[in-house]
């Protein structure tokens, strides 16, 4: 009887120690589950921060290219927006969420973990001057990396973030 019950426990201690997502010996590369919102939340969201939101098309269409939508959006990237704002104390403009037209890849738009924000010289003069240069990406473009590991890519006209969490929120 004593047997059953120390088999039983490791059992349950190697399956929380395996199981995917949740174990301590999941990698950490491996994207996690993440919370999903509305356009229309995640919009209340930035609002209420102040943070504005544009697109070329005039609307929020995620299927639509010309258009910056929400729908789908990360939570965690949501706030990450909203710490961004806080943090900085900029006026910020997101030019691009999960519309269809940006990069695949897990850690794409598409997926809700990046946004677009247009430039200014005060979020610029944030992101060189506070978080680490981590070299070019792929396609050329320069980036920094935030202590919380979110990616800040200089895209020349707008900044590309890619927000593996909320950013300390």
């Amino acid at each position: 009887m004593k047997l059953r019950s120390v088999l039983s426990a490791l059992a349950l201690v190697l399956g929380a120690l395996f199981a995917p997502g949740f174990g301590v010996l999941t990698a950490s590369t491996d994207a996690q589950a993440a919370t999903k919102i509305t356009h229309a939340t995640a919009t209340s969201m930035f609002s209420s921060r102040g943070i504005t939101w544009s697109s070329s098309g005039g609307c929020s269409n995620r299927n639509n290219a010309t258009c910056t939508s929400f729908d789908q959006l990360n939570q965690a990237t949501a706030q990450g927006a909203q710490t961004l704002r806080s943090a900085t104390g900029c006026a910020l403009n997101i030019t691009g969420g999960t519309e269809t037209g940006h990069a695949s890849g897990t850690y794409s738009h598409w997926n809700g973990y990046k946004l677009d924000f247009g430039k200014s010289t005060c979020l610029t003069n944030y992101v060189k001057n506070t978080f680490t240069y981590i070299g070019v990406r792929g396609d050329g473009y320069p980036q920094w990396q935030a202590g919380s590991g979110n990616v800040y890519a200089d895209e020349g006209n707008h900044w590309d973030v890619t927000f593996y969490n909320c950013g300390g929120c």
